[in-house]
């Protein structure tokens, strides 16, 4: 995608209050669905280890988050789409096609593009919502400006500081900063844990105890400030009346605008 940003600038009404929907068929569609959360789970004790390490730059530790999130969203472009999906998402954004794969394509292709931007744009949250429903799942794909949550936990990045201090007052910011950074590390690990415990493993859980889990998260920085928030959500029951048999578009859900009011999202989502 590299050549793609010189011409492509984003197109934020793909993802204006949608969702992607995917079926959960069978036993192996939970099994892949599960392993996927705990790649997310993996990712975000990665970045906690990267944090907690004094050698390691904060934006390095944010970087191999965003990279983890456009590479997940590539492979599910591959698996709904094919390694086509480039070509199909830029068609239709450019009005040469108006279909199902289409219109999927353009919205995870959104969400590749706007991860790779986070990582030299300040006041950009990326707040995803995945929740898990009994015969499938849903992914929000959001960002909105501001850069931290109600909830999120902060932590500060010198090498981003703009401001010029004296010998004193520097280590004790330096200091500071590496404190903040060793609690946004904890934090982070015990987010992964909620990972796993809302997305559990098909082969050792029964269905009553798997079919429903939920999280939302925001991760974003302002200058030297970095953010991380994730908090469980409950899906609603009555949000889907009927089974589906491939992934498609669906509206972002009442725990989309839930989670926007209590998050202080509402106005600031990126439409």
């Amino acid at each position: 995608m590299d050549g793609t940003q010189d011409r492509f600038n984003g197109n934020t009404r793909v993802l204006h209050q949608r969702a992607v929907r995917i079926p959960l068929p069978d036993r192996d569609a939970e099994r892949v669905f599960h392993e996927n959360m705990m790649n997310v789970a993996v990712a975000r004790e990665r970045k906690a280890d990267l944090l907690a390490d004094p050698t390691v730059s904060v934006l390095d530790a944010y970087e191999v988050q965003l990279e983890h999130i456009a590479e997940s969203f590539e492979r599910r472009l591959r698996r709904t789409v094919g390694d086509d999906y480039e070509e199909v998402a830029m068609a239709y954004n450019r009005g040469e096609r108006d279909d199902k794969i289409g219109a999927l394509a353009a919205y995870y292709f959104e969400g590749v593009w706007r991860a790779q931007q986070q990582a030299t744009i300040t006041d950009m949250l990326y707040a995803p919502l995945i929740l898990r429903y009994p015969d499938s799942f849903t992914t929000n794909i959001r960002f909105a400006s501001g850069y931290t949550t109600t909830k999120s936990v902060r932590y500060e990045s010198p090498a981003h500081c703009s401001e010029e201090l004296d010998d004193e007052h520097t280590e004790t910011y330096y200091e500071e900063s590496l404190y903040s950074q060793k609690q946004a590390a904890d934090y982070l690990r015990e987010s992964a844990a909620i990972i796993r415990e809302e997305f559990p493993d098909p082969d050792e859980t029964s269905f009553e105890e798997r079919k429903y889990g939920g999280i939302v998260s925001a991760n974003g920085r302002r200058g030297s400030v970095f953010s991380a928030m994730l908090e469980r959500v409950e899906p609603d029951p009555d949000r889907f009346a009927e089974s589906i048999s491939e992934p498609t578009l669906v509206e972002a859900g009442p725990e989309a605008r839930r989670t926007e009011r209590t998050f202080r999202l509402e106005s600031e989502v990126i439409h």
